[in-house]
């Protein structure tokens, strides 16, 4: 086991350092100047000299790199040439708000996607199968940005239910003020007992989270499906069966745990996912956390903050890969073999 994890380990440093590196010569390649971005239009010279040498811009691109890797081992990611603060800093603030709305969709994926995958594999070749495969192919295959556009129509211009951006209402900031701990609104509101706040925040979270478990509910729901379908054909279930124990039983007794099991093991590579997802959908809701950071970012060719969050989501996949290979490793001795 230990000689898979260092393996293991050693493989997914390559992976991240290729992808900060690839990133890293992409953005230098793009059409711009962070150095006028960061001294402004009406730079002399002499400023925009000093300013490539604060930057390393004068440099190689092989020393820039060896530079950033250099800082990134110290704690510094470089500074945002946009907010002209700490990267690692920027990321850290915005990070809660991303990993309320993401926990938030995974939730209401996994809710209505575990249901859905047992209705469709108690009725395979049925009704309610094709609907929920039918289902389950649109969410994954929508793009978000459309998902979300339509939500907005209808819970809002049409139906006037649901707010479609910000955290909550701004107003409570005077009327009902939050003192904030974990920079998670629904978290911090339920801690303190602010209830106004809590039905804002809820309110608002729910269509941002709702397109965000698009993806995740079809991921969930084929799975299961296609689990619980494969864990019925075995002989223990057959064997269930034939003592006469009731199909409710059969599905959700004998059969469901071992089909959740794939369902466990892809949680982390959903969650990595749903990360990137939030680029876009914190942009069309107004969400402050990194996926409107980095639209930001790109928008205003902010080198620095675009190879920040490169890296950061980069070492979560690699730790979501981690962390799902040493889970089925544990469970499967002839992973570690392979």
């Amino acid at each position: 086991m230990t000689r898979y994890l260092i393996r293991r380990l050693a493989l997914a440093l390559l992976v991240v350092v290729g992808v900060v590196i690839l990133t890293f010569v992409i953005a230098r390649l793009v059409p711009g100047d962070p150095a006028a971005s960061w001294a402004g239009p009406r730079a002399s010279r002499e400023e925009m000299a000093q300013v490539r040498e604060d930057l390393g811009l004068n440099l190689p691109l092989p020393a820039q790199i060896w530079r950033y890797f250099s800082g990134v081992l110290q704690g510094d990611w470089g500074t945002s040439i946009h907010t002209h603060r700490p990267v690692l800093s920027d990321i850290m603030n915005r990070i809660p708000p991303t990993i309320e709305l993401v926990v938030a969709a995974i939730a209401i994926g996994l809710a209505f996607g575990i249901p859905s995958g047992l209705v469709s594999a108690r009725w395979a070749g049925g009704l309610p199968d094709g609907l929920v495969r039918i289902v389950a192919v649109f969410a994954v295959s929508m793009p978000a940005f459309w998902l979300a556009l339509i939500l907005q129509i209808v819970f809002f211009q049409k139906l006037r239910l649901l707010p479609v951006a910000g955290q909550y209402d701004p107003n409570l900031d005077y009327t009902n003020p939050l003192l904030q701990y974990t920079r998670m609104p629904v978290v911090d509101s339920l801690i303190t007992g602010n209830w106004a706040v809590f039905r804002s925040a809820a309110s608002h979270l729910v269509l941002p989270a709702l397109v965000i478990a698009a993806y995740p509910f079809g991921v969930v729901a084929r799975m299961v499906r296609g689990s619980e379908l494969d864990t019925l054909s075995e002989d223990h279930v057959k064997a269930v069966r034939a003592l006469g124990f009731p199909e409710r039983a059969v599905f959700g007794r004998f059969a469901l745990k071992p089909a959740l099991v794939p369902v466990i093991s892809v949680i982390a590579l959903v969650f990595a996912y749903s990360l990137v997802n939030t680029f876009l959908v914190e942009a069309i809701f107004d969400w402050p956390g990194l996926g409107s950071y980095a639209a930001a970012a790109i928008g205003s060719l902010d080198t620095p903050a675009i190879i920040g969050v490169t890296l950061f989501v980069a070492v979560v996949y690699v730790l979501a890969n981690l962390v799902v290979d040493i889970v089925q490793a544990w469970v499967d001795p002839r992973i570690r073999l392979t």
